[in-house]
């Protein structure tokens, strides 16, 4: 277990704040996850307090970046155009969602499956693809602060050559529908070594949305949520219909997001959120 200090977090917005697909809330102090093949369970110990069920070299090596903690969310949030009401109500809102840096062969297939699908769907395909080829994690028994895990077993999301190796038919049959064709292409290339995490890593980001946009079935949008939510480039921003319809109806058909280029993206998080939730929200 470790214990550590997070401001500026809060797992549940994070969690339904539609970026990943396999988080979620089991109540409200508790929330799990399947990322790099592995379970994790955060627990709100305290004010900022967090503990998380995994060793301090896990917490080093790949929940700290995960978990975006190497930057300031409350520099961020104080850079708001003052006069920009709607995103300043958002921004508070929607207080404690941090963008997860999330695996690239994961979000790339789960972003292509994401296309006109709500969120329950997607979430629905890529666990059923991860059923089928990904490797079993059996869930751990965790003492206090933490809870029993919702499920008794998970599935790791499968890598490119599980996937690949996964028959066509199978694949349609996680109701991917005309995805399917998209998705193999993709665990072809990836497995083949065509496209390499590492090499994408390192490109600019107008070369990383070329080699994105260039993927059979990757368009503007799919390209822009990738690089956002698996590269950390946080200046992009994605524009679904729950942007757009903010746009239109509060900013003139328009959000200047160049306003904002290295945090664009962290914005459109807090902006799709509170569009989503602020109507349901208990006062």
């Amino acid at each position: 277990m470790v214990t550590v200090n997070i401001p500026f977090f809060d797992p549940s917005k994070t969690a339904d704040s539609g970026q990943a697909f396999r988080i979620k809330v089991i109540d409200g102090s508790h929330t799990e996850l399947v990322a790099f093949g592995r379970y994790l369970q955060i627990a709100r110990t305290g004010e900022d307090t967090y503990a998380l069920s995994c060793t301090e070299n896990e917490f080093e090596t790949i929940w700290r970046s995960y978990l975006d903690l190497g930057r300031d969310y409350e520099a961020i949030v104080n850079s708001i155009d003052k006069n920009d009401r709607y995103l300043l109500e958002a921004s508070e809102f929607g207080k404690g969602i941090r963008i997860l840096r999330q695996d690239i062969f994961e979000t790339t297939i789960s972003y292509i499956i994401s296309q006109r699908r709500s969120i329950p769907s997607i979430t629905t395909s890529v666990e059923r693809i991860s059923k089928l080829c990904g490797k079993k994690i059996i869930a751990p028994k965790l003492d206090k602060p933490f809870v029993k895990p919702l499920c008794e077993e998970y599935y790791a999301f499968p890598s490119p050559e599980e996937l690949y190796r996964l028959q066509f038919k199978e694949l349609e049959n996680t109701g991917v529908g005309y995805r399917a064709p998209y998705i193999a292409r993709a665990a072809e290339e990836f497995a083949s070594g065509k496209l390499d995490p590492d090499s994408l890593n390192i490109l600019t980001d107008e070369e990383l949305y070329k080699a994105l946009t260039g993927m059979y079935g990757v368009g503007t949008k799919v390209a822009n949520c990738i690089m956002l939510f698996a590269f950390a480039r946080t200046g992009r921003f994605p524009v679904d219909v729950w942007i757009k319809r903010i746009e239109d109806r509060y900013y003139g058909g328009h959000f200047d997001y160049t306003a904002y280029p290295d945090t664009a993206g962290i914005m459109q998080q807090f902006m799709f959120y509170y569009e989503r939730r602020k109507d349901s929200a208990i006062i």
